[in-house]
């Protein structure tokens, strides 16, 4: 396999979710840090491997690729050892939803392009950012764990981590990061613990990947 070059933004939800991926699939890559504080992502030389001007972009085998969950079914699909989906097609739409929950419906409401525009609408900019994210991530992880119900497993689906699992986790430090109080999600919370003794979830850890 040619260089894997993965092209992120240490905080972001979706570079977090890719770099979980990679760690699970045993790829090495090499990071190239986007700055999203200081406007790389706009830069004309991003622009040019993603036109949406987000992380994370993918050099692998040749291919740019974008998109998280994309990027994700990618690897899972030539990665024979990953097993991110489950085999049955009810189960597979299962842990599809409760992905496509966060990465589709919390994450893009919540992401900074958004939530910088209605804080220069209404003003305020600490006080409605926080309330905003309180909103949006805490009814949203509220439902995931209603999902989360009927799972089997320890995990969002099973023993092994899933596509579930590697949503999830990114979401919960942007919960915490936002102050959003999911003391009264058992079944999240009890994910979490577990996946912090992940190797792979441990080492793309937001602060494991600043280079600030």
């Amino acid at each position: 396999m040619s260089a894997v070059i993965l092209y992120d933004y240490w905080r972001s939800s979706a570079s977090y979710r890719v770099r979980i991926a990679l760690n699970l699939a045993g790829i090495a890559y090499q990071a190239v840090p986007v700055d999203l504080l200081k406007g790389d992502h706009k830069s004309p030389e991003h622009i040019a491997r993603n036109p949406q001007g987000l992380v994370p972009a993918l050099l692998i085998n040749g291919a740019l690729l974008t998109q998280s969950l994309a990027i994700i079914e990618y690897l899972d699909e030539t990665v024979p050892s990953l097993k991110l989906l489950p085999t049955d097609p009810i189960e597979r739409a299962k842990v599809r939803a409760i992905a496509h929950a966060i990465a589709m419906d919390i994450h893009p409401v919540c992401n900074m392009s958004v939530v910088n525009h209605v804080t220069d609408l209404v003003g305020n900019l600490d006080e409605t950012r926080k309330t905003w994210m309180n909103k949006f991530i805490g009814s949203g992880l509220a439902a995931v764990e209603k999902m989360l119900e009927n799972s089997p497993g320890p995990l969002c689906y099973g023993s092994t981590p899933t596509l579930a699992d590697i949503c999830l986790i990114p979401q919960i430090y942007n919960a915490r990061r936002w102050g959003v109080d999911i003391s009264g999600l058992p079944r999240i919370n009890a994910i979490e613990a577990q996946l912090a003794e992940n190797a792979a979830f441990r080492s793309a850890y937001p602060k494991a990947n600043s280079k600030a």
